[in-house]
């Protein structure tokens, strides 16, 4: 395979902000280890998530970066055969606390996943959808939430003449963008996004990109991705995994222009992945 380098945007951290660990925490992984059915998926990771940032998680197909997200609210507990070991904290909150509940958690934590999956049910009910179950019973105030999610996920003015159609007529951008709308009704401190362009032409990729960063203003963002060029665009740190391990965590204008691990360099030059 051809060598590369990665071109950045035309952006940094700011010097004052300090780096990626003096920042303050939203989210605390410390000594993580994640198994399936004895076998460790992740190993001994621990990583700490700014707010409001973006950070991405990059590595090859298999290195535990899909685990690592879907540890942040405790969906890989709905495989059988699986434990941890380690502390994740969001917002100060042990995560894997016994007495939490988990539907709290993912009140905090918003997820959007590689494919689109709106329900069968219209636009304005998808959105509605989590207000609902947490409780917003007043029309007035769920269409205020939705109304606002639309907006902040840039699409409103592409659906708001079609509320009560079916979520599934939209395009595969909208519908992530939709998804997106739908993760953010109930006011999250966290969005994780599991390879959220994949399955999107360039136009369709770029406005979600665009949405990412502008969401960053509210949100901390923690975004799985294969493209190389995407974690260059929009993310302000980036950890590199390999085999479930964390092989180096950084600024990512300094990851990617003076990475101090050699495995990092031949990944991102597109030696091996």
């Amino acid at each position: 395979m051809t060598s590369h380098r990665i071109q950045l945007p035309e952006r940094s951290v700011p010097q004052e902000q300090g780096g990626v660990g003096i920042q303050t925490p939203m989210v605390e992984i410390n000594r993580l280890s994640f198994f399936y059915d004895g076998k460790p998926a992740v190993k001994d990771v621990s990583l700490i998530f700014p707010r409001n940032r973006i950070a991405a998680l990059i590595g090859p197909s298999g290195c535990g970066k899909t685990t690592l997200l879907r540890c942040l609210n405790r969906l890989n507990e709905l495989i059988d055969g699986v434990r941890h070991e380690g502390t994740v904290r969001i917002g100060g909150l042990d995560i894997y606390d016994p007495a939490l509940d988990v539907t709290e958690l993912r009140k905090k934590v918003g997820m959007v996943f590689q494919k689109s999956n709106p329900f069968p049910k219209t636009i304005y009910e998808n959105v509605a959808y989590g207000p609902r179950i947490l409780g917003v019973g007043s029309r007035a105030e769920l269409e205020g939430i939705v109304e606002r999610s639309l907006k902040s996920s840039a699409l409103w003015e592409e659906v708001k003449d079609r509320l009560h159609a079916s979520a599934l007529s939209l395009s595969g951008g909208q519908q992530q963008r939709h998804c997106i709308a739908r993760a953010i009704a109930v006011e999250p401190d966290v969005l994780l996004m599991d390879e959220p362009c994949s399955a999107l032409d360039p136009i369709a990729t770029a406005k979600i990109e665009e949405l990412a960063v502008t969401l960053k203003e509210k949100y901390t963002i923690i975004i799985v991705t294969h493209n190389i060029q995407q974690a260059a665009r929009i993310s302000d740190s980036v950890a590199f995994m390999l085999l479930g391990e964390l092989v180096e965590y950084g600024d990512t204008r300094q990851l990617f222009t003076n990475p101090r691990e050699p495995r990092t360099e031949a990944f991102i030059s597109g030696r091996f992945g």
